[in-house]
């Protein structure tokens, strides 16, 4: 009976979920309230909301419409932020890139995303894109200072902004991998998919009207994990920055009484090497990547922030579990690394997530039984752009695998173990490189590790660490090769230590790939 056509929804209850609803509510709610800090300037949400609409306006007299790709190449100012409502406002779909990828990379994604303009500046882009076919607009360097567009201009007509889209199911955003293992791959993400991973993240960070939000997160890496639309939601401040300097960094976050920030670990360890006394206010900061040691979890309690550790991918619209847990004051460092090392349970808004053994049956919830993390639910992607083979392969089973090795714990928790390409075998004997990691990032000298798989005419495999060590330190092979000896078995500790800058993606993670394939070239020196 409750199926009858009388109930079918209509006009008055029901309309696509779209994040173009989120700012439209803050202008209406929260107009004189402070949108966007960025240097010396402020926009309050009813000028944030002219600048959204002059860009709006300014895409359409470029002949940008429906359907269009709109590729945008810029750090963390204004101007990207307004684009993730300008660009789906008239209907586009916004492509953002990666600042630091090279011009071959940036010109095959133009070229697969079959993208109508590039929006960047000169300090993103330099002149190597002045003979791509894409059009560029390129921006101002600075509001009012005329060497391109500037949206902040007064005198730029503006578009209104009541674009709905005809289906929730529309594209919103194109975000590609990182093309560690082949092409990168052209991620869809929908309308309504980004609005609940956004309201998602709203009720897994606590975001309010309160919230200052420090961009240190890339907005181009999954729409800065859909905050571009959740901090808009919750009414709060986005706090931009166009780059990660350690010393802008600390002086930004103090100023401008920051509340909530996102980043990669290796964000971290750059602000406790400048920071030297705590924070006014509690920081709450959302990490991913790795989890967290008992030393960084010490110096950032110390320091006044809290860790929210997250999981995700580019086809989840980044978090889709959160790890947020409460101690009570007397518990030690180790307990609490020990806990916030769990990737944790799923966020409100993800439908399921999973830990699955071979023949796809969930394993045994007991902390040990490792499987492959699975995942389906309204926040997943939906495909890959131009690639229906490489959709139905991702998503025709009914889930998605992540290709993530973990446990499920008995409260429902997950904890990563591994990349499933990433677990040692040596001698037989199988082993995680994260374990070994936590045990040299408890060394006083290492910022940063990474460990991998080399191969090894004896062994099979054998584990080779990759080190960063922090400013002013000499650390050498000899002293690491003791410091493992007294906290790891033999078979777990590392053949080889190479002392050296680690190879990182903009966001920060560790390109693992690039160190296996050295550890191949390398082989041939290892001792036998």
């Amino acid at each position: 009976m409750f199926n009858e056509p009388y109930l079918a929804p209509r006009l008055a209850n029901s309309e696509p979920l779209t994040p173009l609803h989120f700012l439209r509510r803050a202008l209406d709610v929260h107009a004189g309230a402070t949108a966007v800090v960025w240097r010396d300037m402020e926009l309050s949400y009813e000028a944030f909301g002219a600048l959204v609409r002059r860009m709006a306006h300014w895409l359409t007299a470029q002949g940008v419409g429906q359907g269009d790709v709109v590729s945008v190449m810029l750090g963390n100012r204004p101007e990207l932020l307004a684009a993730h409502y300008a660009v789906p406002g008239i209907g586009a779909v916004l492509n953002t890139l990666n600042t630091r990828l090279t011009r071959d990379e940036v010109a095959y994604i133009l070229d697969h995303a079959q993208s109508s303009i590039l929006i960047t500046d000169r300090v993103s882009v330099g002149d190597a894109g002045d003979d791509w076919p894409t059009p560029i607009g390129t921006l101002c360097s600075n509001p009012g200072f005329g060497d391109g567009v500037d949206f902040f201009a007064d005198d730029m007509p503006e578009s209104a902004l009541d674009y709905t889209p005809a289906q929730e199911s529309d594209a919103i955003a194109l975000n590609y991998t990182s093309g560690t293992t082949g092409a990168p791959k052209g991620v869809v993400y929908t309308h309504r998919g980004a609005y609940l991973n956004a309201l998602g993240n709203v009720a897994a960070l606590r975001f309010d009207d309160r919230t200052r939000y420090l961009w240190t997160l890339p907005m181009f890496h999954c729409n800065g994990w859909t905050h571009t639309w959740a901090v808009t939601a919750a009414g709060g401040t986005h706090v931009c920055l166009d780059r990660i300097d350690p010393v802008a960094l600390v002086e930004t976050l103090v100023a401008q009484k920051v509340s909530h920030m996102c980043c990669a670990p290796v964000v971290l360890h750059m602000l406790l090497e400048q920071m030297d006394r705590p924070t006014a206010q509690r920081v709450r900061v959302g990490m991913g990547g790795s989890a967290p040691t008992p030393t960084l979890i010490n110096r950032l309690d110390h320091l006044g922030s809290d860790i929210v550790h997250l999981y995700g991918l580019t086809e989840c619209y980044g978090p889709v579990t959160v790890n947020a847990p409460s101690f009570a004051p007397e518990t030690d460092a180790d307990a609490r690394a020990r806990q916030l090392a769990r990737q944790g349970g799923r966020h409100h808004t993800t439908g399921a997530v999973m830990v699955l053994d071979a023949d796809g049956m969930p394993v045994p919830a007991d902390g040990a039984t490792v499987g492959e993390i699975a995942l389906r639910g309204n926040t997943l992607m939906a495909g890959y752009f131009r690639d229906p083979e490489g959709t139905e392969a991702a998503l025709g089973s009914g889930i998605f695998r992540t290709g993530d090795l973990a446990v499920m714990h008995p409260n429902g928790e997950i904890q990563i173990q591994d990349r499933a390409k990433d677990i040692i075998i040596s001698g037989g004997e199988n082993f995680s490189s994260l374990e070994v990691e936590a045990v040299l990032h408890q060394h006083p000298e290492i910022l940063l590790a990474a460990v991998v798989a080399a191969p090894d005419p004896k062994w099979g495999e054998t584990a080779w660490a990759f080190v960063e060590v922090k400013p002013d330190c000499s650390t050498c092979e000899q002293d690491l090769e003791q410091f493992c000896r007294s906290h790891l078995a033999g078979f777990k500790r590392p053949r080889r230590f190479i002392i050296g800058d680690l190879p990182k993606t903009a966001t920060g993670k560790i390109q693992k790939f690039e160190l296996r394939q050295k550890a191949r070239e390398l082989t041939d020196d290892v001792p036998v």
